[in-house]
């Protein structure tokens, strides 16, 4: 009983060590000392914790020190935590104006476009929790259809069960296409000033492109562990030094 005792004690001693750096941060960001502030929150990303909120108010330290690449690292960082964060989405997007580059989309059929849509509304575990409430759903209506004798009431809820059963199916698609896409579609942000987007895995190659920092990048092929190949946002590809940005 004292070992498990102790244990609690532990934990309930570390959880308020980190509440008590957090706060502190935030005294000293809102004093305005953003450097200081920044430090209280690496010490607890030092200590593995993670959390939407620490993200953000990281990023905002770095924007208020006008440092573009860490600012929109940490929004993306908070942004993958809690996709629907309004406030997140608002100061990403007022940071992405301090960037130089400027990259188009791809153009996107309409079905594409909704899809992807759909797909940045939840987190891969959110789209989960929402199969097993429309399972869930399913399951009452097809209770309520087997058991109830009346006929317009049985096929209101024959009606309410096939819905379901649609949404869920999509719900699931998405589900699974989201999960497939957070574990193996990698982003970076790039973190040198300028860099040059080469060709090939060597600085001797041709100049795709000059990226600067702050520029969001998608990862696709890791060569030697110093170079890699990546995508833009307009479809350009090419590869950049490993030690030129920062995986999400």
């Amino acid at each position: 009983m004292k070992k498990i005792s102790l244990v609690v004690w532990l934990l309930g001693s570390i959880v308020h060590a980190q509440n008590t750096s957090f706060e502190q941060g935030n005294a000293l960001y809102n004093s305005g000392d953003y450097n200081a502030a920044i430090s209280k929150y690496e010490q607890i990303l030092d200590n593995q914790k993670h959390s939407s909120e620490l993200y953000f108010n990281l990023a905002n330290c770095y924007y208020k020190l006008n440092e573009v690449a860490p600012s929109i690292y940490y929004y993306e960082k908070a942004l993958l935590l809690n996709p629907n964060d309004s406030d997140i989405l608002n100061n990403l997007r007022f940071a992405k104006k301090m960037t130089i580059d400027t990259i188009g989309d791809l153009p996107t059929p309409g079905l594409v476009k909704l899809t992807n849509t759909m797909l940045s509304w939840f987190s891969g575990n959110q789209w989960a929790m929402v199969c097993v409430v429309l399972m869930l759903f399913f399951v009452l209506f097809f209770i309520a259809y087997y058991l109830t004798k009346k006929t317009k009431l049985k096929r209101l809820f024959f009606v309410l069960e096939g819905l379901v059963l649609v949404v869920m199916l999509v719900s699931f698609g998405l589900m699974t296409k989201k999960i497939d896409l957070e574990q193996n579609l990698k982003h970076g942000i790039v973190f040198s000033k300028e860099i040059a987007l080469k060709s090939e895995p060597n600085l001797k190659s041709d100049t795709v492109f000059l990226l600067h920092e702050g520029t969001k990048v998608q990862l696709i092929e890791v060569f030697q562990d110093s170079w890699t190949k990546i995508q833009l946002k307009d479809g350009k590809t090419g590869w950049l030094p490993n030690s030129t940005f920062k995986s999400l």
